[in-house]
């Protein structure tokens, strides 16, 4: 559980960097094309400037997501036991979610049979009954079978005789251990039965985390995502073109840059929900 999410926050952390390459990538080109304006004197020096101050949150946003992506590679390598260079190593994977394919029913079908501690306690569960079964078998009382021949000189000649021996149950044996292990399959079936409720309540709470976050991330994907780059392309080329102020400008900027952040730390959450499931499981279902 714990290697799997430090996996997933090394893929966040990337996603974040990539991000942030971009939207400085992109809004270096913005600059490029508005200093050639303020050269013409379509802008003032003032709008320029406020241009260039603006860079600073996209490179504090580029350093910020490198060391964290430093650190979250540093917590992987620890897990892993791994003395590489922390600069030497490189993380791949796909940072996207993708719908499940299975429900809360079957997951909790999975867990019932699945999951390491349900497995120990029907075990446990199974000993006793067998230790009780032994306890009565050795306070049975079984009848004896004999059979005697002998050979000898007449008058005795040859014989052969038969006994049987039943002994008389005044007393029932081995009746301590027969009440102890009576008592432990009691104890062990209660055991059992709060394990199974507690399994399943890890499903129940670990699914509901996960469609919660499902629920947050399914507009991003099919509508904000699309939209902020939409109303950033849209108002920049307005701009450059002087049918949008300043502070179009640079609120468009913004607020694609928060909405991809926050897509991505939702996808992170995903991961993270669905790594719970998994773990609350006893095995993985989600991907």
């Amino acid at each position: 559980f714990n290697l799997r999410d430090a996996f997933d926050r090394v893929l966040l952390a990337k996603a974040v960097v990539g991000i942030a390459k971009e939207n400085i990538a992109y809004y270096d080109r913005l600059i490029s094309i508005n200093r050639d304006r303020f050269g013409e004197g379509a802008i003032s020096k003032v709008d320029f400037q406020r241009l260039e101050l603006q860079r600073v949150q996209f490179e504090s946003d580029l350093q910020t997501s490198l060391v964290n992506l430093r650190t979250a590679k540093i917590d992987l390598l620890q897990l892993l036991r791994e003395r590489t260079p922390v600069d030497d190593i490189d993380i791949r994977g796909s940072f996207e979610f993708t719908e499940p394919v299975t429900d809360l029913e079957e997951l909790r079908k999975i867990a019932l049979a699945a999951r390491p501690d349900l497995r120990e306690a029907q075990e446990t569960l199974t000993k006793a009954q067998t230790d009780h079964k032994l306890a009565v078998a050795n306070g049975s009382t079984d009848p004896t079978f004999g059979i005697d021949g002998s050979h000898q000189a007449p008058p005795i000649g040859t014989y052969i005789g038969f006994s049987v021996s039943i002994p008389l149950r005044i007393f029932d044996k081995n009746q301590g251990e027969k009440l102890r292990t009576q008592l432990d399959i009691t104890r062990t079936q209660k055991l059992e039965d709060a394990t199974q409720i507690a399994a399943l309540h890890d499903v129940d709470a670990s699914w509901a985390t996960l469609q919660s976050t499902l629920e947050l991330l399914r507009p991003y994907k099919t509508k904000y995502l699309r939209e902020a780059s939409d109303i950033r392309d849209t108002v920049s080329f307005a701009y450059q073109r002087g049918a949008a102020s300043l502070l179009d400008f640079l609120d468009a900027q913004r607020e694609y840059r928060d909405t991809q952040l926050n897509y991505l730390n939702l996808v992170g959450s995903y991961f993270s929900a669905a790594n719970q499931v998994n773990f609350s499981v006893g095995r993985e279902v989600i991907q």
